[in-house]
């Protein structure tokens, strides 16, 4: 069985640390990337970081973990609230699937409340900061767990 997860980041999450820090806080992607690295050593996964801002390219990297039996962690930033097809790509992956999402999006604006990835993701984490994508690849272990 794989123990591969892929962590996809959509659009403008190349921009932490940069952009809004007062609801995004001040670490970078590389710092998240860096995070993730480290927790996945630590469970036993390889972890493979990306990032685009295009739909398509999201689209294709979920693919890629349905035909590699890869997990994936998504954070996939305003398509979360738009996107029915990262949601039907997502529906067929057959490893975990967590949602993590660094601000609490059922706290902002009402736009923000509904989630296409939650209603085939296996599990989520919400306004945890950055330390939601630790905790994210923690639930990907656990649901890997026998």
């Amino acid at each position: 069985m794989s123990r591969t997860v892929l962590v996809l980041n959509g659009p403008n999450l190349n921009l932490l640390g940069r952009r809004d820090p007062a609801v995004y806080g001040t670490a970078t992607l590389a710092d998240v990337e860096r995070m993730c690295r480290e927790e996945g050593e630590r469970l036993d996964l390889t972890v493979d970081c990306r990032q685009s801002n295009h739909e398509g390219q999201l689209i294709d990297w979920v693919h890629e973990a349905f035909e590699t039996g890869a997990a994936v962690v998504g954070n996939f930033g305003g398509y979360t609230h738009t996107s029915i097809a990262i949601m039907d790509a997502l529906a067929v992956v057959e490893a975990p699937v967590v949602e993590v999402h660094i601000s609490d999006i059922h706290a902002r604006e009402e736009f923000r409340h509904r989630s296409y990835v939650s209603l085939v993701a296996d599990a989520a984490v919400i306004g945890k900061g950055v330390a939601g994508y630790p905790e994210a690849l923690r639930k990907v272990a656990e649901l890997w767990a026998p």
